[in-house]
């Protein structure tokens, strides 16, 4: 039930049951059963790559004193560039045992962009695979990157196995305000600003996940949202392992490839986000399959239509249920607690955290039944974004209310629905493209005189990222084929044009704002 503070605040706080978070790292956390699991499968990518509970954990100890011996501490960034790989969870977990810092790289990123996070963050270490090695020297050429480690074989790489020696503990840190993880998120507006999330932040989240996620004895989950994003690295990989869930990898998606893990490893929780789910409920080969181990498919990312969550669940034959959070959030505010699924909603607020719903023209609080801007207030709450604190002052006000730039409803049975976005990002299958990054590609093309891009609704993606563009004196229209190779030159290829369209002129406020609002309309 609503809280009244005062006449213009209105707290709506959780119907869950507070839970108790440990003093502890996330680390600490993660391996807290590990003991008493020590022969059961902790992770595998259901192949070649495989560690039971004991072997994770004694790899984590073992990878976290040899980093210690060689220098990385407190004070210390090291970036991982790899895909979904058993070894993901050591290299991140002996970082955060030495008291060093992880930032996390989508490994699609054009050197450039590895190369800005690198830079931002200041590691001084970057970890990463054969494959993309290539891309990781680039990357690393005028940063303060001073050897690139490969996990797997490769010439000019300090071998990831050569890292690990004496077994340590955690190294003393202050969990409440040590930055263990800097994941990367455009916020609510703007270029990737990275997001300072401390032990606390992360150990609560998956704390505060007690009422909403009790797996039983032997359950097995699908992993293939990457680990670079914060509800891969997060849900899929720690809350997943601190439940004593087994994790099958997957490297990238594939629709077939994830089937067949799914029948041979007898998975029951399948984590997805909405184009995943539009595949579950049309791809001709999912009745190829035996998928009867699957008891839920829990989607997030992006909102998740009622009727695309009951076609899914009506041919999978189980429930489908959603949740909502963000990079800022560790990740999660609103979940849906098994059972208690409501069609087009995103559950209801978890444990320990409160929210508001704003009127964004108004800045009047609102009560249930009112459309407004979400605000989140809780444990899980970022400390703030790297090296920007303009941008922190926007998104986080002094008395820790989170504005999350999405417009919610809440019911009168404690149920969030996300119904509309107040920021301009883009969300394209599940990630976020920022208009202002494609805008400021866009213009460089000999072609250009001025762009603008905004999101178009999309079934199987949810947006498209749409092409605004005026030309140059004298220039010809470029077709989309040019502009997109263009922008796959500098971005990863999910931060790409979509649809264009060629305008005399894009309307603009008189301080020069692009009114992306009449974009829309058109």
């Amino acid at each position: 039930m609503p809280r009244e503070v005062s006449v213009s605040t209105i707290i709506h706080s959780s119907p869950l049951p507070d839970v108790a978070i440990p003093d502890q790292s996330i680390t600490e956390c993660v391996f807290a059963s590990a003991a008493e699991r020590a022969d059961e499968v902790a992770i595998t990518d259901g192949d070649a790559s495989s560690y039971t509970f004991s072997q994770l954990h004694g790899a984590v100890r073992s990878l976290g004193g040899g980093l210690s011996s060689h220098g990385v501490g407190p004070g210390t960034t090291v970036g991982i560039l790899a895909p979904n790989i058993p070894e993901y969870a050591i290299a991140f977990h002996g970082i955060a045992l030495a008291g060093g810092t992880v930032t996390t790289i989508n490994p699609t990123y054009r050197h450039e962009e590895v190369r800005f996070q690198l830079q931002d963050a200041a590691s001084s270490l970057l970890v990463t695979i054969p494959m993309f090695l290539e891309t990781a020297r680039a990357a690393a050429e005028g940063t303060g990157v001073e050897e690139i480690v490969v996990m797997g074989e490769a010439d000019g790489a300090t071998p990831f196995a050569s890292l690990f020696g004496e077994p340590i503990d955690q190294v003393p840190v202050d969990y409440a305000e040590h930055v263990v993880v800097l994941p990367y998120s455009s916020g609510t507006t703007g270029l990737p600003k990275g997001v300072m999330l401390t032990h606390r932040n992360l150990v609560a989240n998956i704390a505060q996940m007690e009422h909403t996620f009790i797996p039983e004895e032997g359950e097995v989950a699908l992993a293939v949202l990457p680990f670079f994003h914060i509800y891969g690295m997060q849900v899929l990989m720690n809350m997943l392992l601190a439940f004593g869930v087994r994790v099958v990898t997957m490297p990238r998606f594939d629709m077939v490839r994830a089937l067949e893990l799914v029948q041979s490893e007898r998975i029951t929780r399948f984590f997805a986000v909405p184009p995943m789910v539009l595949g579950l409920a049309k791809h001709p080969a999912v009745d190829e399959f035996d998928l009867s181990s699957v008891k839920q498919i829990f989607s997030g990312a992006a909102p998740l239509g009622a009727d695309l969550a009951a076609a899914a669940a009506a041919r999978v034959g189980c429930e489908v249920v959603q949740g909502y959070g963000m990079t800022e959030l560790s990740p999660v505010s609103h979940c849906t607690p098994s059972g208690q699924f409501r069609p087009g909603t995103s559950g209801v607020t978890i444990s320990n955290t409160e929210i508001r719903i704003v009127d964004p023209a108004t800045g009047a609080d609102l009560d249930v039944g009112g459309r407004g801007e979400l605000l989140v207030r809780g444990p899980q709450v970022m400390k703030g974004y790297l090296n920007n604190p303009d941008a922190t002052a926007e998104t986080l006000d002094s008395d820790g209310w989170l504005h999350t730039g999405d417009v919610a409803l809440l019911d009168g049975d404690d149920h969030v629905s996300i119904v509309d976005r107040i920021k301009e990002l883009i969300k394209y299958k599940g990630f976020q493209v920022a208009p202002a990054e494609l805008e400021a590609v866009l213009i460089t093309h000999p072609a250009v005189a001025d762009a603008a891009v905004i999101g178009v609704p999309d079934e199987e993606a949810g947006e498209l990222p749409k092409a605004f563009i005026t030309l140059a004196p004298g220039a010809e229209a470029p077709s989309l084929t040019d502009l997109q190779a263009h922008v796959g030159e500098h971005l990863a290829t999910y931060k790409q044009v979509r649809v264009v369209e060629v305008l005399e002129a894009i309307p603009k406020s008189a301080s020069g704002k692009i009114l992306r609002r009449e974009l829309r309309d058109r």
